[in-house]
């Protein structure tokens, strides 16, 4: 079955906005975990404008699904993963500005420097994935560093279709698909995410080749109409549906 990874990142965003304890990230894992989620993941960015250090420390005291800690390339962020071990790590590019992340990791420019970033994640026992776009040299470099898995990057397809631009989102969606049979022939674990919602993650789920979804901004957003419970519940039947 393919997995879902709920990214619980803007719970922390709304908790933050006005500086109280709620709404506590470590419950939404807890809601996603009864609702069918696989996974957690949350990105513990440099500015901390949503997970919180005690927020990963909580997660890895009390959770018991896998969590994915995205971050950024950086010693500290490095020293972070190495104290908590998670069960997984997933580097992505980042920058103070901008609002979310915006494109993928160039690997392909910076083999020597990720692999030798990654080496003591690996050697810890994280399983170290790395968000990347689909073309071909970066997906090549994740494989010739040793990074378990790429997720692709489908921000630019989904924003195709949100913009109605659909000769454009199915050339990305071709890539996307050509991207994925590439990874998996290469020895990665696929996987896939940023901007899925209902409307779109059903060509995405649908590849063969990848094994987990995360998603997490779209899944909160529809929460406050209909709980995240059932938002967890209808983006799984959804996904299934699409693998039938």
């Amino acid at each position: 079955m393919l997995r879902l990874g709920v990214n619980i990142d803007h719970v922390a965003t709304i908790r933050n906005a006005r500086g109280t304890p709620w709404p506590d990230p470590l419950r939404a894992a807890r809601i996603a975990q009864e609702a069918g989620a696989d996974g957690i993941t949350a990105h513990l960015r440099e500015d901390r404008r949503h997970i919180s250090d005690a927020d990963i420390d909580a997660l890895m005291e009390h959770l018991t699904l896998p969590l994915n800690l995205e971050m950024a390339a950086t010693p500290e962020m490095q020293r972070i993963a190495l104290r908590h071990r998670p069960h997984a790590v997933c580097l992505v590019p980042e920058k103070r500005e901008e609002r979310t992340t915006e494109g993928g990791l160039d690997v392909a420019g910076n083999e020597n420097f990720l692999g030798d970033f990654i080496a003591p994640l690996r050697e810890a026992g994280c399983r170290v994935s790395l968000f990347i776009g689909h073309e071909a040299r970066q997906i090549e470099a994740s494989a010739r560093i040793g990074a378990a898995v790429v997720e692709l990057h489908t921000g630019a397809y989904c924003d195709l279709d949100t913009e109605g631009r659909f000769d454009e989102r199915d050339a990305e969606l071709a890539g996307l698909a050509e991207g994925a049979r590439l990874a998996d022939d290469l020895g990665l674990e696929v996987h896939a995410g940023h901007g899925l919602t209902f409307d779109t993650v059903g060509p995405i789920a649908a590849l063969p080749q990848v094994k987990e979804l995360n998603i997490g901004h779209f899944l909160i957003a529809e929460s406050v109409f209909t709980g995240l419970g059932e938002a967890i519940g209808e983006m799984r039947r959804r996904m299934n549906e699409a693998r039938q």
